[in-house]
């Protein structure tokens, strides 16, 4: 049986998530993906705390995009938490931003984020750059003993929340 995947996207810009949304879509990547907007809030929905008390721990991401400018707690802060805690410490974790600035691409490599990818403006680039995320992060790549195996599965866009 073929695992669901959930796809976290941490992004503030509405113009910036909506093309990723439309990407992963059209790329049939995840069955579910969850937008989020700012740090703070991605924290609480990874770690079950706050209003995602409650939430199933089976619903978790296979991977994070993740953008470094946010409102709250900035991306760089929340992939620190991210990796300092056992429970997620080897969590898939793309760093997704405008940020060309070196001292970005270091922390994030530093703080060992799986892949750092500037957001492109021309979506057609955007939308290769989404497959390629399909085909080795979530197809070709193995992920260490103990954690989910990450496959591949058709999109089903009634499980989409935005």
């Amino acid at each position: 049986m073929v695992n669901p995947i959930e796809i976290l996207l941490v992004e503030d810009s509405p113009t910036d998530a909506k093309l990723t949304i439309r990407s992963l879509q059209k790329s049939n990547i995840a069955n579910r993906i969850t937008h989020l907007i700012d740090g703070a809030i991605a924290l609480d929905y990874l770690f079950c705390e706050g209003i995602y008390k409650d939430r199933d721990h089976a619903t978790d991401p296979r991977v994070v995009l993740l953008d470094i400018k946010l409102p709250k707690v900035n991306g760089i802060e929340v992939l620190r938490r991210i990796r300092s805690d056992p429970r997620t410490e080897s969590l898939l974790v793309v760093i997704l931003t405008s940020s060309e600035e070196q001292s970005d691409v270091a922390r994030g490599y530093k703080l060992h984020a799986n892949s750092y990818i500037v957001k492109p403006v021309d979506f057609q680039q955007f939308a290769n750059a989404i497959k390629s995320l399909d085909l080795y992060w979530l197809t070709l790549n193995t992920p260490p003993a103990g954690t989910k195996a990450v496959e591949s599965t058709v999109n089903d866009p009634s499980l989409v929340k935005a």
